[in-house]
């Protein structure tokens, strides 16, 4: 059974996700950077540095929210790339939007509200497809991945970061009692959503991490698919290829 935000809302889970992102859209950077002790910054600039060599002109980036991922991603892609953010939060695209303006890089990257599992681009279109912290939450994993394949060019390189769960002790016991006890209470009383913060902790439970995602990419199409743990296992670096 999927794991959703709200367990009381008969909605199915796209449409609670994007629910869900709209109503802490205006604190979500700052529990970000707080939340995680701005540990997700080094996590960001480490994923994109797996796109230097590739120096890709056309990048997209899935569940951009923010476009914080998307920003970075210029820091390894040519002169004249093109980004283009999606995200089924309208929400979370306008504080994005709005990040653009401030920074002078809204003709350089382009948000659009779209569905991640039905992508509105061509076959083989991108240098590269990115994700961070968004693929845990797609409705149906598979046919999201399948959707990043399709899109990328034959040759093109996959980037996901995403939440993973630590094995080795202290570190196990430390990350469940600080993600189930501290991060739903702070995440409640900053953001004002009652399920935000409980929901992160029950979807990276329930995501498939380490080699069982590994094995998810070849098997909707992906080559050459790696993993890279972060900081003890909290997070990790996915990449593969077409």
């Amino acid at each position: 059974m999927s794991v959703v935000p709200y367990k009381d809302d008969a909605a199915d889970k796209k449409s609670q996700v994007a629910h869900m992102f709209n109503s802490i859209a205006g604190k979500y950077d700052f529990l970000n950077h707080f939340l995680s002790v701005g540990t997700d910054i080094y996590w960001r600039r480490k994923a994109v540095d797996e796109l230097k060599q590739l120096r890709p002109a056309r990048v997209l980036d899935i569940a951009t929210g923010t476009a914080d991922f998307a920003i970075e991603t210029l820091r390894a892609a040519t002169p004249d790339a093109q980004i283009t953010g999606v995200d089924i939060s309208e929400g979370m695209l306008e504080v994005g939007r709005r990040k653009l303006e401030q920074k002078g890089l809204g003709h350089r990257i382009r948000l659009e509200l779209g569905d991640s599992e039905a992508l509105p681009f061509p076959d083989n279109h991108f240098d590269a497809v990115t994700a961070s912290f968004g693929v845990r939450n797609f409705e149906n994993l598979e046919k999201g991945l399948s959707e990043m394949h399709r899109v990328l060019r034959p040759g093109g390189k996959m980037v996901v970061l995403e939440f993973s769960k630590p094995t080795a002790f202290p570190m196990k016991q430390a990350y469940n009692f600080y993600f189930k006890n501290i991060l739903p209470v702070f995440g409640k009383l900053i953001s004002k959503d009652r399920a935000a913060y409980t929901y992160l902790p029950e979807s990276v439970q329930a995501f498939p991490d380490g080699q069982e995602f590994l094995a998810i990419l070849r098997k909707v199409g992906f080559t050459s698919p790696a993993w890279q743990p972060l900081t003890f296992g909290i997070s990790s670096i996915y990449t593969a290829q077409k």
